[in-house]
């Protein structure tokens, strides 16, 4: 029986976590949720995750969710994948960075995509579609600037943050854009495409 487990729906923002746990050569078992059958309302998962979402890390230690808190669950349990800096002050700005990501950059997105969960009328939730596209363009204005100083997030080595990164960068055609205003992520995300852990994770969820 393998020590982890991760509650995954393919191509969701659980794919960072898939692609860092890959990254960080952890024995884990992948379960796909299918969220438009209904999965991750079922009582079993429900015990899991109250919350009914993706993903869910389960540890010896009991269930984890949030994407920048498994990130750093992982990093912390797999030193010798040196996803995370030494330092304090370097934590700190990678969780600073997940933080980030979370708070404001994933929910920018989530207004163009679900504002039902915000508003009820059409209108409202228009609206919120339409500020969504230069919000999450506004992020990635400073995504790409920091990149400018890359080659990875942080600077000279790879850590969670990145795997965050190209999952959000993987979600820009969703909202109808793409890399083309922002070079140094589409640099990035070409070399995180790459990257032998990404091909694995794609590759059990059945992406491209």
């Amino acid at each position: 029986m393998t020590a982890l487990r991760l509650h995954y729906s393919p191509g969701s923002c659980s794919l960072a976590v898939h692609a860092a746990l890959e990254e960080a050569g952890a024995d884990f078992e992948a379960v796909r949720l299918d969220l438009a059958a209904g999965d991750q309302f079922t009582p079993g998962f429900l015990a899991l995750n109250p919350k009914g979402r993706v993903p869910v890390l389960e540890t010896a230690h009991g269930p984890l969710t949030e994407v920048a808190a498994i990130l750093g669950y992982v990093a912390a349990t797999h030193p010798e994948a040196e996803l995370a800096p030494a330092d304090a002050f370097g934590l700190a700005r990678m969780n600073a960075v997940n933080a980030w990501i979370s708070s404001t950059v994933h929910v920018a997105i989530a207004h163009g995509l679900r504002g039902y969960r915000w508003a009820d009328t059409e209108q409202a939730r228009a609206d919120m579609a339409a500020k969504a596209v230069s919000n999450y363009s506004k992020c990635f204005d400073l995504i790409d600037r920091d990149l400018a100083q890359g080659p990875w997030m942080l600077g000279h080595a790879i850590s969670t943050s990145d795997f965050y990164v190209y999952l959000m960068t993987r979600w820009l055609p969703r909202i109808g854009l793409d890399t083309t205003p922002f070079p140094n992520v589409a640099d990035h995300y070409r070399r995180m495409c790459e990257r032998p852990s990404v091909r694995r994770a794609l590759a059990t969820q059945g992406l491209s």
